[in-house]
């Protein structure tokens, strides 16, 4: 059964994490900014509340704070940034630690083949997954590589690196259908590039 959490306090409790991560990442363009962190967040909260059976307060949480620690992005140490936002607003010790658990199985890069424990951990993990694929997913992958001096073939082998590999490794029903949609709107994008550049490197 679906737990509800669509109490006063929890909704404050997240409009101030939404303020928090607006402030966090207000000097970030290059593909994890807010933006993405609340994109995450609605896939997150769409998908838990069609799936059911999750705490939609630690699903909202984990999302939004999925990247305040991220290491590409900051030089902090045991989830700092989330841990200091969580225990500013009194959240229970027990739910902090499940929280920072979701948080750090969500990294493609740290766990790959593993799949969350909790429901709330998938949940997460599908949604930041989802945003890294499709439309969305093709901006942002050339929006880091430009912040990062990357020429454009070389963010094209991330595609084949990460990106077509997230469709096989989401783990609920909910995104598995978005995500079909998307790896094969990434396809006909990456064909559509090899046919303009003539399998030319973009550096000639």
């Amino acid at each position: 059964m679906e737990i509800n959490t669509n109490m006063t306090d929890s909704k404050a409790l997240i409009q101030d994490a939404i303020q928090y991560i607006q402030e966090l990442f207000c000097n970030d363009a290059g593909g994890h900014d807010a933006s993405h962190t609340l994109r995450v967040y609605r896939n997150a909260m769409m998908i838990a509340k069609k799936e059911g059976g999750a705490d939609l307060e630690i699903v909202a949480l984990a999302a939004l704070l999925h990247d305040a620690d991220d290491h590409k992005l900051f030089q902090t140490k045991d989830n700092e940034n989330a841990r200091r936002f969580l225990a500013s607003h009194a959240v229970a010790p027990e739910r902090v630690d499940q929280i920072i658990r979701d948080i750090n199985a969500v990294s493609f890069s740290q766990n790959r083949g593993r799949r969350p424990e909790t429901p709330e951990g998938r949940i997460v993990q599908d949604a930041d997954r989802l945003d890294a694929i499709g439309a969305v997913g093709i901006a942002r992958t050339f929006a880091y590589g430009g912040e990062h001096g990357r020429s454009l073939d070389s963010s094209i082998g991330h595609f084949h690196e990460k990106l077509l590999l997230l469709k096989d490794e989401i783990n609920t029903e909910t995104a598995r259908s978005l995500a079909e949609e998307r790896h094969a709107f990434m396809l006909e994008f990456l064909e559509k590039y090899q046919e303009e550049t003539g399998g030319l490197n973009d550096d000639n």
